[in-house]
């Protein structure tokens, strides 16, 4: 399938042109216009969803999941136009965005199914009990019910599997809620195609046309008129914490607050606990370097941080993630935003005066190189910089004489997505003693591995404790994803005839 990126945005159906235009700015290729989405295009979007959440709230569970497979069949419909696309728009190599398509259809599947199998609605009822002495218990149904419209933020670093048909979407429009999509001005045409893929899905399978919009959106007006819309009754955000926080405050400041579901930062910290680090420290040290790396470390989970301890096989370590670094060329970047953020922090880790330089490399342009510093753990404590994510290919080595070090260190994290631990069989007691303390500060604990990569399944949290995320309840990937587009309804001695089809008896 050919397809040719014309600008508009999708509102209730139909493309949409606008007055002000921008430009996109690609990796490879020629610039496109795009028409810049306004205060009226999200009223307008807003509006019709409200008015399609009346029928596709109610819809039966087997017709919201036969929408969903339709938009995953109609994204594998333009397999080879959505790569070419968003190759040319985000430098990312084909096999990435082959991967990531996956994924994206993949994760849709996944909620249709789990739609299907009914246990998400958390039934649970509670029988009248008439004689009950000294009161009698009214008989009580219990069903999680779709919210109404939900506002989707793109984000910059997976154009497909967290943008427009990404998780937000993907278990917002399963809970049985309209979506409002702003879409990242990186990458606009990736975006566009897969919302044409959508509108296919909504008409082939007569779907309210509110059901899902896409705005294109340059600046932060689209947003914020977004999650400051009445009708909008939840955001799913992915991207920066100043961005996110903004967007958070504004949604707890409105005259009815909402929940806004954002990942905002983490630099995933990765323990290398002793015995794990002498048996096996050259190859986690390899390991590391190329995690910390992939991608240009463009990952929300990119293990922008070290645990390590001090002595020689610590020093060893250092050598050999020296070593394998400094083979890593340039790397282009997903905009030149995001290259020059890349520079800005580092040269502030540089000149916090609480580092050593392990790795330096100069950026120009839209390309970045790895950088990694070290630090004791008084300096890491004490500088609330180092604590703060770098996006890109940065690292923080903090080095440890011990087990209370390593708690200290624990202690004084902040909130992850994830925490690694490096261990064999020896580091039992060690890793025991710092579960407790990990546990509280991150949302996913992972051994001996490395935490780019996020399974879409029943069982993953992608999430953790602020600034991770603004919700440690929610996670934005797997099944539980559901449930932040819900909420519990009671319903107390209610004839069955009026009672929701899935609740009756």
């Amino acid at each position: 399938m050919v397809f040719t990126p014309h600008g508009r945005h999708l509102i209730a159906g139909e493309w949409v042109a606008g007055e002000a235009t921008f430009l996109s700015s690609p990796a490879t290729g020629t610039p496109q216009a795009y028409y810049a989405g306004t205060q009226a295009h999200v009223d307008e979007a807003v509006s019709a969803a409200e008015d399609a959440f009346w029928t596709y709230g109610y819809l039966p569970r087997e017709t919201r999941a036969g929408f969903l497979m339709a938009i995953a069949a109609e994204i594998e419909a333009r397999a080879d136009a959505i790569t070419e696309i968003a190759v040319a728009e985000t430098g990312l190599p084909a096999a990435r965005m082959e991967g990531e398509r996956g994924r994206t259809t993949g994760q849709l599947r996944l909620f249709a199914y789990h739609i299907l199998k009914g246990d998400y609605l958390d039934r649970r009822f509670d029988e009248a009990l008439p004689e009950r002495k000294p009161l009698p218990r009214p008989e009580i149904r219990l069903m999680q019910r779709p919210i109404g419209p939900v506002a989707v933020f793109g984000a910059s670093n997976f154009p497909l599997a967290f943008s427009v048909a990404g998780g937000d979407t993907a278990s917002a429009l399963a809970a049985g809620c309209p979506v409002v999509v702003k879409g990242h001005p990186a990458h606009p045409g990736t975006g566009e195609i897969v919302t044409d893929a959508i509108l296919a899905a909504v008409k082939s399978t007569g779907m309210p046309p509110g059901t899902f919009s896409f705005i294109h959106g340059q600046d932060r007006l689209v947003g914020e008129a977004l999650v400051q819309h009445p009708l909008i009754k939840a955001v799913g955000f992915t991207g920066s914490l100043f961005g996110g926080r903004a967007l958070f405050d504004l949604c707890a400041a409105r005259p009815e607050p909402i929940p806004f579901f954002g990942e905002l930062g983490s630099i995933n910290p990765v323990f290398i606990l002793p015995e794990a680090l002498a048996a096996r420290g050259k190859a986690i040290a390899e390991g590391w370097a190329a995690s910390l790396t992939q991608g240009a470390g463009q990952f929300c989970t990119n293990p922008g941080m070290l645990v390590l301890p001090v002595g020689v096989a610590g020093d060893a370590f250092i050598e050999t993630a020296f070593a394998a670094l400094e083979k890593v060329g340039p790397q282009t970047m997903l905009t030149d935003g995001i290259a020059e953020a890349y520079r800005r922090g580092k040269e502030k880790i540089a000149q916090s005066g609480a580092v050593s330089t392990v790795i330096a490399t100069e950026s120009e342009g839209r390309t970045a190189g790895p950088n990694v510093f070290a630090a004791s753990v008084d300096a890491f404590l004490s500088n609330h910089t180092l604590s703060q994510e770098v996006f890109g290919p940065l690292g923080l080595v903090v080095r440890v004489g011990g087990l209370e070090e390593m708690l200290t260190v624990a202690r004084g994290l902040e909130g992850q997505l994830t925490i690694t631990l490096q261990l064999d069989k020896g580091d039992a007691p060690l890793a025991q003693a710092l579960m407790p303390v990990l546990e509280r500060k991150a949302g996913r604990i992972l051994a001996n591995g490395f935490p780019t990569g996020v399974e879409v399944c029943d069982a993953m949290v992608h999430g953790g404790p602020y600034p991770a995320s603004t919700n440690f309840g929610a996670t934005s990937v797997g099944t539980m994803a559901i449930r932040r587009f819900l909420r519990p309804v009671s319903y107390q001695n209610l004839p069955d005839d009026i009672l929701p089809a899935d609740i009756r008896p």
